[in-house]
């Protein structure tokens, strides 16, 4: 009687990971058919492919750079900031694979890119609009951004959206006034379509925070959090200057942007302005 009933379990648990008849399968639940038909190169160049992969590969991993920061902004709203560093420890984890993916894009030569580069038109990564998001959401608001995806109703929608919201470091200062550090009232009343400048009652709230850590260890955990996005976003804005000098020196991007002279000056550009100031004061 043991023996049939170990025959009949074993059957049973070949039937569970072979009959999918009734029953999702891997590729139904990532929609892989679709994911992986999403490729139409324009040429029939070789490396195309691997153009279109990267480039769609960075989009996915954007969206959840989206997923976790928007999740991480509510958590600190809500005033539990420990459930948003996981969320942000997530978002460094995620940029730094995003920056790998210039390196493969680096093995295309000048020689074979200009092999399909006609064939993008104005096609060009300046248009991401989720890089765009990302940005509205650590801070950094251009409201000419917009006028881009106009003639799309939704995705000008969601920017317009994006850009009318509190960033990330927004609610990160609106923290530091709960913990009783004084903010200026500008800074906590000021318009967030605007991007932060720096601001010395914001500098030194931090300087508090870095000269009492144990006093306020939530609130440096959330700034070297914060630091280390920062950090890993302009590892990945270098890469990407890079990797297009390599490709195509300084010629105008596919987009008549600038290529490589304006990816060179977003490098100056920061979000924390106030957390890379403090260290020079320490």
């Amino acid at each position: 009687m043991r023996q049939e009933d170990e025959h009949h379990a074993l059957k049973n648990e070949s039937k569970i990971h072979t009959d999918f008849t009734e029953k999702m399968t891997y590729s139904e639940y990532l929609g892989l058919d679709t994911l992986l038909a999403s490729q139409h190169p324009l040429s029939d160049h070789h490396d195309e492919h691997l153009f279109i992969i990267v480039h769609h590969v960075s989009e996915l991993w954007m969206n959840l750079i989206l997923h976790e920061v928007h999740a991480a902004i509510k958590d600190i709203q809500a005033d539990n900031l420990p459930a948003s560093f996981k969320k942000l420890a997530r978002v460094s984890q995620v940029q730094d694979q995003l920056k790998r993916v210039w390196d493969v894009l680096a093995t295309l030569t000048p020689s074979e890119y200009i092999e399909f580069r006609d064939k993008l038109g104005n096609a060009s990564g300046f248009q991401s609009y989720q890089n765009r998001l990302i940005e509205f959401a650590l801070g950094y608001k251009t409201s000419y951004i917009s006028k881009i995806y106009e003639k799309d109703v939704k995705l000008s929608q969601r920017l317009q959206e994006a850009y009318e919201a509190p960033s990330l470091y927004d609610v990160a200062i609106q923290a530091l006034a709960k913990a009783g550090l004084p903010i200026d009232d500008d800074v906590l009343n000021r318009d967030v379509r605007k991007t932060h400048t720096s601001n010395e009652s914001v500098k030194q709230a931090w300087m508090t925070v870095y000269k009492n850590v144990d006093q306020y260890w939530e609130l440096y955990e959330l700034a070297e959090e914060l630091v280390d996005i920062e950090d890993l976003f302009q590892q990945w804005r270098f890469r990407h200057m890079k990797t297009v000098e390599r490709i195509i020196g300084f010629k105008q991007g596919t987009g008549g942007s600038g290529g490589v002279s304006y990816l060179k000056k977003v490098l100056d550009q920061y979000f924390f302005p106030e957390l890379w100031e403090l260290r020079t004061e320490l």
